[in-house]
Formats: C-alpha cells, structure tokens, sequence
C-alpha cells in the first residue's frame, strides 16, 4: 500500500469519526476535517438558530388592532380612507 492510500484509509471527519470512503467529501483545516454531512447539519443549526433569534427579535408583545393602526396613519395621511384601512388590516394581519 502506498503512502496515499494510507492516509486515505486513516483520514476521518473529526466530528462524526467516519473515513473518507463512507462520506463524499472532506474538508481540511489546520489539525482537523470535517465531512459534508457535518457541514449540513451544522448549516441546518446555524439556520434554525437565526430563524429563532429573527423571531424573537420581532415579538413586541403588543399588537394594536385595525383601528387604532388607522387612527395612527389619520394623524400623518390626509384621505385615502380605503387605502389606510386595507393598510391597517394587513399590517395586523402580519
């Protein structure tokens, strides 16, 4: 066996411990490899976490209703009753 085909048989995903003929790919770092399932399921945490802190960063706790979101918009719009209406709707709907 040559000295490539060693290190191929002895290489494995730092994180999952498999060798690099049970993954498709891995990728190097200074002391360390990581396979591409580890890379996906890393992904899918980061991207649940940022939804979670997304949401939490938009929860005020207080939705005023339709009409006190029309009232708000009588005080900056003149007219357009329809339009502040279907906008205050929306935006409580959301």
């Amino acid at each position: 066996m040559n000295e490539r085909e060693d290190r191929r048989r002895y290489t494995r995903c730092s994180f999952c411990g498999k060798g690099q003929d049970q993954v498709r790919k891995l990728v190097a770092g200074p002391g360390v490899f990581i396979c591409d399932q580890c890379i996906d399921l890393c992904q899918e945490v980061l991207e649940d976490d940022n939804r979670s802190a997304g949401t939490k960063k938009h929860k005020t706790g207080f939705i005023p209703n339709p009409k006190t979101i029309c009232a708000a918009l009588d005080q900056y719009v003149i007219g357009q009753e329809r339009a502040k209406k279907v906008l205050s709707v929306q935006v409580y709907n959301h």
